[in-house]
C-alpha cells in the first residue's frame, strides 16, 4: 500500500510541477498571429482566395497570387475585411473577405518564405509590353512622359490616353486600370489607375484624375506613381 501512495504523490508531483509547461509541440504565437488551416483555394489573374479554418470558424482570405497547399498551416496578423464582396472574375459574392498583403508558411511573419507571391508596381516585365502607337488625347501626357517627369506632376490633374491591359474591379473599394500607349521610360510603360468606372479589357480610353507619387494602400499595393480618382473621358 505505501508503495502505491508513493507511486501516486510521485506521478502527481511531477504532474503539478509540469503543467505550466507546455509540450515542445505547442507554439506560442505573437499577439494577433493566426494559425489556420487551408481547406480551399480559388486562382485569379491576381489574387489567390484562401478559405481557411481556425478554432471551428471558416473565413475566406485574399492575398496576393501565390500558390498554397490544401491542408497545410499559415500564419497571418491584420488584414482588412471586405463584407458582401463580389468577385467578378469568378462569378461570386463573398459574405466577407479579409484582404492580406501575405500569409506565411512559419509563425515567423518576417522569416524568410517559401511561398511565391508577387506584389503589384508600376512596373511591368518587359515582356509584357504591347506593340502601341496610341497619340495623346488633347491636352494630355504620354505615359513616357508622366514617367519622366513624374515630381512636376505630382498633385496635379492629368490627361492620359491609352489601351486597357488589365482592369479588376472593386477591390479595395476601387476599380483599377492598367493603361499603356506604346512609349516608355527607362523599361516603365505601364501606368495604374483608379477609377470608380468599369472599363472593359483592350479599349482604348483617354482618363483624367490626380497624379499620386509613393503610394503603399498595403496588402501588396506599392506604386512609385499612380493616377487616383480618374475619370474616363468620353
Amino acid at each position: 500500500m505505501k508503495k502505491i501512495l508513493t507511486v501516486f504523490i510521485t506521478i502527481s508531483l511531477l504532474v503539478s510541477c509540469g503543467g505550466s509547461t507546455k509540450p515542445k509541440f505547442v507554439q506560442d504565437l505573437e499577439p494577433g498571429v493566426h494559425k489556420v488551416k487551408l481547406m480551399e483555394v480559388l486562382q485569379t489573374n491576381n489574387y489567390t482566395y484562401l478559405l481557411v479554418r481556425e478554432g471551428g470558424e471558416d473565413q475566406w482570405l485574399a492575398v496576393p497570387s501565390m500558390d498554397a497547399v490544401v491542408g497545410k498551416f499559415y500564419y497571418y496578423k491584420g488584414g482588412m475585411e471586405m463584407p458582401n464582396f463580389t468577385s467578378k472574375e469568378l462569378n461570386r459574392e463573398f459574405e466577407s473577405v479579409l484582404f492580406l498583403e501575405k500569409v506565411s508558411d512559419s509563425p515567423d511573419l518576417d522569416a524568410k518564405q517559401d511561398i511565391p507571391a508577387t506584389t503589384h508596381s508600376a512596373m511591368v516585365k518587359k515582356d509584357s509590353k504591347m506593340n502601341l502607337e496610341i497619340d495623346p488625347a488633347e491636352g494630355g501626357l504620354t505615359i513616357s512622359d508622366l514617367f519622366a517627369n513624374k515630381e512636376k506632376y505630382e498633385g496635379k490633374t492629368v490627361t492620359i490616353k491609352g489601351q486597357v491591359t488589365k482592369f479588376n474591379a472593386q477591390i479595395m473599394g476601387k476599380n483599377w486600370i492598367h493603361l499603356q500607349d506604346g512609349t516608355d521610360y527607362q523599361g516603365l510603360f505601364d501606368l495604374t489607375v483608379t477609377s470608380a468606372s468599369d472599363v472593359e479589357v483592350g479599349a482604348i480610353i483617354s482618363v483624367k484624375g490626380v497624379v499620386a507619387l509613393n503610394r503603399d494602400f498595403g496588402y501588396g499595393y506599392t506604386y512609385d506613381i499612380i493616377v487616383e480618382e480618374a475619370k474616363v473621358l468620353k
